[in-house]
């Protein structure tokens, strides 16, 4: 059985707005669309022990994070009445107010695109291998406690 090419999920550094921005514009084209569900995560100014968080660097256990992305796409869309699913997430140095993570769901109607979106994000949170460093003024890092 031929195995589907898994789809790169991964952008060097921060997601730029311009590319968001694309990313929306080429779907109006595709008419059966009526409802878009968008979720972009940010790196945060945290203050932490007395030291503020300037960038998060991150890394993946990529093969691994693939495979399980391509698992959860196919549940996804099983799931839902989907046109569209897009998820992208950095790797490396992601500075303070940068994009980390673009989820872009499309469907004929706004609730299963809404709901879609909002699964899509947890299981990424909780299945894929990602794990970021948080560094701070000082030079200093710690990994990154995920938070709800």
């Amino acid at each position: 059985m031929e195995q589907k090419k898994r789809k790169n999920i991964f952008v060097d550094g921060a997601i730029s707005p311009a590319f968001v921005a694309e990313s929306l514009a080429s779907h109006q084209s595709k008419t059966g669309i009526g409802g878009h569900s968008l979720f972009l995560g940010q790196v945060r100014a945290d203050v932490i022990n007395g030291q503020q968080v300037t960038a998060i660097e991150y890394t993946s256990y990529q093969e691994l994070a693939l495979e399980r992305m391509a698992e959860i796409r196919e549940a996804i869309f099983e799931k839902y009445a989907l046109e569209c699913l897009h998820v992208y997430h950095s790797l490396g140095i992601v500075p303070v107010g940068g994009i980390c993570l673009f989820v872009f769901v499309s469907a004929a109607h706004r609730r299963p695109a809404i709901e879609a979106c909002a699964e899509l994000v947890e299981r990424i949170k909780e299945a894929l291998p990602i794990w970021g460093k948080e560094c701070f003024e000082e030079g200093d890092y710690r990994w990154k406690v995920n938070l709800a």
